[in-house]
């Protein structure tokens, strides 16, 4: 198996100024292309560390993607950091150096002189292109160890190692076949209560139940060698049957794009009105392209569950929608949500304490118990059915 390892830089991922959202998406993207990550680490801009961990890293690692340092400013130290490890000097890349002119020349600007700098690579490194920037890559033998230097802009980053790097890895190494992984994700039970639940199981040598907890989702994942995938998908309906009403959908695609697509489906245009939630409902929906006709965010007001419920039937009525969702406000502790349909108003008031998490957690648990509402009313579900940790309080359908 191979030994597969990245090395993130910088200070402001160091430090915790940015997350370093280039990481996780190597782990997932390299997971299901057969290449999982071994070790993860993080150094600063200074330069005696980095050539540090790459030494040390060479005598370890079999292939190692460096993230960082390749921009044009003085803190920018990877190229330099490779040559040291290296024991050699940097060279310019003339035709890099042509292209980067040509990259600014074709924006109407005059390239700085310090941009010189990313054209500047180990003298025994082969460059790896970036189709979408200024900063070239470039991959070099340290030792035991195939080195990929790729700048941190994420759009940047992700081009180059799907279209340069990945098939490099491919030509020189041979990869195993991608492991399994069943996902689904739950909302309303706790990591505890799955996990108890699910301790019967008896899983083939090699294969992991894995539970992510994100506030306010529990994904379940049961990954595997793929030549376990048949023992795998025989063991997943008792894990689904276990997540019970509290599955909320299958995969990696979300619940706000499987939403999208049933709406699309039945021709169902969504009015949203938001209080409590700010606008967040909208906002998830939106970015998975819902057939979204209005939504609006006001001011929160204390309203019983009767007038949540009226307010969403006549928004539906208003704009001749085919459904209505709402969110109230928060009225000591308790918050109230109704769905319009073209058969009545179902609605549901909650308690939370407020005392438990934050104001963007409680908002978030919020907007999902919204979708959730939604999805159980679209799979022909009862809405105000075991909601788990969810303390409905009242519930009521207005024809």
């Amino acid at each position: 198996m191979l030994n597969v390892e990245m090395l993130s830089t910088g200070d402001e991922v160091l430090h915790g100024q940015i997350v370093d959202t280039n990481a996780a998406w190597l782990a997932d993207f390299f997971f299901n292309q057969g290449l999982p990550l071994t070790r993860r680490n993080t150094v600063g801009d200074n330069l005696d560390d980095l050539v540090a961990i790459l030494r040390e890293r060479s005598q370890q690692a079999d292939i190692l993607i460096v993230n960082g340092g390749l921009g044009p400013t003085s803190d920018d130290l990877s190229a330099l950091a490779a040559a040291t490890a290296k024991g050699e000097a940097l060279v310019l890349h003339e035709e890099w150096l042509t292209q980067m002119e040509r990259f600014f020349s074709e924006r109407g600007r005059v390239m700085a002189p310090s941009n010189r700098k990313q054209a500047e690579i180990p003298a025994s490194a082969e460059l790896v292109d970036n189709p979408v920037g200024t900063a070239c890559g470039f991959a070099v033998q340290l030792n035991r160890c195939l080195m990929f230097f790729t700048p941190g802009v994420p759009s940047e980053f992700k081009v180059m190692v799907e279209r340069e790097i990945l098939p490099r890895i491919r030509a020189r190494f041979t990869l195993p076949e991608p492991p399994v992984c069943l996902r689904l994700t739950t909302f309303g039970r706790s990591e505890s209560d799955l996990a108890q639940n699910l301790s019967h199981l008896t899983l083939p040598e090699g294969v992991v139940m894995g539970y992510r907890s994100s506030m306010p989702i529990i994904e379940l994942k049961l990954t595997g060698p793929a030549e376990h995938r048949e023992a795998m998908e025989a063991l997943w309906p008792e894990v689904k049957r276990v997540a019970g009403e509290s599955l909320i959908f299958e995969g990696t695609v979300g619940l706000p794009a499987l939403l999208a697509g049933r709406l699309r489906e039945r021709q169902l245009s969504l009015t949203l009105s938001e209080q409590f939630t700010g606008g967040l409902v909208a906002l998830q929906l939106s970015r998975a392209d819902a057939p979204l006709l209005v939504s609006e965010v006001i001011p929160s007001q204390d309203e019983a569950l009767v007038q949540t419920a009226r307010w969403a039937a006549g928004l539906r009525d208003r704009h001749l929608a085919g459904l209505a969702l709402t969110v109230s406000g928060l009225e000591e502790e308790h918050l109230n949500f109704a769905l319009a349909t073209p058969e009545g108003t179902h609605a549901l008031r909650v308690k939370f304490n407020t005392n438990r998490h934050s104001l963007i957690v409680r908002q978030e648990v919020c907007a999902m118990m919204a979708l959730n509402i939604l999805r159980r009313w679209l799979n022909g579900q009862d809405v105000a059915s075991d909601h788990g940790w969810i303390n409905v309080v009242e519930s009521l359908f207005v024809e």
